[in-house]
């Protein structure tokens, strides 16, 4: 087979061995194509992509690149009943934000719709193809089923002149929607069902989102997507195994007629997530009926809600190259999605504080007037990120959960009596607690201060196991922060046979909190800046709500997989 470190087409392949980069070393070792490598990315644009799409972009980009060849996005438009330019539009950005660049080989399968008539027409007059007349439900009935060979209709031995005086008609516009459609003649008793005189041209009386009224009959996608590929030089067309019955279809159009190419055909495993869909009509459900809000959701797998969450492409990307590529489906744990993001955002994501759930602690023997600057690290990791400062005044707000009026013996933040460490800053000890008169609640701490422990690391020699973190009551910034978790309860929601998949729906998926608080230096940040909100999680400016002085966040991951703890204390609860 060779090694990782075999060359072709100038470029080393390095990558970790699997089926597909095997075949296409074998024919690059062979000679097959010309030493040449052409993928392409053929999404159809009646939706938007989503995490499973991922995974053919970057195998598509990823092996051209790889092998020196070239990768074509080619919008697959045979249908203007479902086809929208918003979607056209949203698909291309998805590409870009992923990384990868077509350069000028952007492609529409209406490029072609002048070459696939021709080839139309003379797969007629060899006799290949014929005009029906049956309706829809008469060729489905005629097609049989599994159990059941199907038979030929009464218009499949039509003449040559014929069929192409119908079919010629259905392109002037003369008949109607469903009254003729043109069919391959294969085989009516093949036990592959794709093979039983598949559909190829059907009547479609409404304007192309490209072409706008210049035709009126359509190619159907099996019958398209081959002559596409070989009308672009595609070598090896990459698609995933829902196809794979449809391959003998693939390889038959393109041996009865003159192409310039035969490409291969190569199917894959799709990409499936647990607690998630990716089944375009269910997504369209959950957007239509207001389970989430907009295609761009963040629970969503789209990656338009991948990156309004503040996914970064890069963990999209190594999260696929982690999955592989295998010919046998699977269901992938989304934890593993989960931590690929926390990988990409620990060695980049600047650190941060945010007090989601403030209470507010006056440092009773703080001077009024007086503010320090405290100064902590951008990232405790990388030194290269610099040092932030932090004001610190006499009032400051902690988060909410920090403080116990009545702790459990392993509570090791702030209670009466105890000591504290504020992060980067000093040691506080709580003195009295201040409640609400009329409902009880916990409004306001008040403790005091050592200040000889300010800093990170004070050389005070002070034994405090709590460590907590804190805003500037005079300098936080007020934000509002979305805290996205889940959109399903279960692993696969679309699983239950007899349970429609939203009952499965988590109906604490997203919960909105106002009124936060976060440090000073957050200020200006841009939409889409990723932070981790230290002992909170990884959060983002969202791309289309945040703006300087009105801040969003969105909590794009916690940071440990809590998800995974919860089942350990169910399981343990269970034992």
């Amino acid at each position: 087979m060779g090694s990782d470190n075999d060359k072709h087409g100038g470029t080393e392949a390095t990558g970790p061995s699997h089926f597909i980069r095997d075949i296409i070393r074998q024919d690059l070792r062979a000679g097959k194509n010309g030493g040449r490598v052409a993928t392409r990315f053929p999404p159809e644009p009646n939706g938007y992509l989503h995490i499973g799409h991922a995974k053919s972009i970057c195998l598509n980009f990823g092996m051209a690149e790889e092998f020196g060849g070239t990768c074509n996005l080619r919008f697959d438009d045979t249908n203007p009943d479902t086809e929208e330019v918003e979607y056209i539009e949203a698909i291309e950005a998805d590409v870009a934000w992923l990384g990868f660049d077509w350069g000028d080989r952007l492609y529409h399968a209406s490029d072609y719709f002048d070459q696939l008539h021709e080839y139309a027409i003379q797969l007629i007059e060899t006799g290949k193809a014929y005009v029906d007349s049956l309706s829809g439900e008469e060729i489905k009935h005629y097609r049989g089923d599994f159990y059941t060979p199907g038979k030929e209709s009464p218009y499949r031995n039509r003449t040559v002149e014929e069929n192409l005086d119908l079919f010629e008609r259905m392109r002037a516009g003369e008949f109607d929607e469903g009254e003729h459609v043109l069919r391959a003649r294969i085989d009516m008793q093949s036990p592959n069902m794709n093979m039983r005189d598949p559909i190829l041209y059907r009547i479609r009386k409404k304007p192309h989102p490209r072409t706008g009224d210049a035709w009126c009959i359509y190619p159907m996608y099996d019958y398209t997507h081959c002559l596409s590929d070989a009308i672009e030089g595609i070598t090896h067309s990459l698609c995933t195994l829902e196809f794979e019955d449809h391959r003998p279809l693939y390889d038959w159009v393109l041996d009865q007629l003159p192409v310039p190419c035969h490409p291969q055909q190569i199917e894959f495993a799709r990409l499936d997530l647990t607690y998630t869909i990716t089944s375009k009509r269910k997504l369209k459900q959950l957007v239509e009926e207001g389970h989430v809000k907009g295609w761009d959701d963040p629970r969503l797998p789209t990656l338009q809600g991948l990156r309004r969450r503040g996914v970064p492409p890069a963990a999209i990307r190594n999260f696929c190259d982690r999955v592989g590529v295998s010919k046998a489906d699977n269901r992938v744990d989304i934890a593993l999605l989960e931590h690929a993001v926390r990988e990409a955002l620990d060695k980049h994501a600047p650190r941060a504080t945010g007090v989601l759930r403030p209470l507010r602690v006056v440092i009773t023997d703080f001077p009024e007037d007086q503010v320090v600057q405290v100064e902590a690290p951008v990232h405790p990791k990388d030194p290269s990120f610099g040092t932030r400062t932090m004001p610190f005044s006499r009032v400051v707000y902690i988060e909410r959960d920090d403080f116990m009026e009545d702790p459990p013996r392993k509570f090791r933040r702030l209670a009466p009596g105890r000591e504290v460490r504020l992060r980067h800053a000093f040691v506080i000890k709580c003195e009295e607690v201040v409640k609400h008169a009329g409902t009880g609640e916990i409004v306001e701490l008040r403790c005091t201060h050592d200040p000889s422990t300010l800093g990170s690391n004070p050389a005070d020699g002070r034994k405090v196991k709590g460590v907590i973190h804190w805003v500037s009551a005079a300098h936080a910034l007020e934000a509002e922060v979305r805290l996205y978790d889940r959109l399903f309860t279960v692993p696969d929601p679309a699983g239950h046979k007899k349970t429609d998949f939203r009952t499965f729906i988590n109906p604490d998926s997203l919960e909105v909190l106002t009124g936060c608080k976060v440090e000073p230096g957050m200020a200006d940040a841009p939409p889409e800046t990723r932070y981790q909100f230290e002992r909170l999680g990884y959060f983002c400016t969202d791309r289309h709500d945040s703006r300087p002085g009105h801040l969003v966040f969105n909590r794009i991951v916690t940071l440990r997989d809590t998800w995974a703890k919860i089942a350990r204390q169910q399981g343990k609860q269970a034992r």
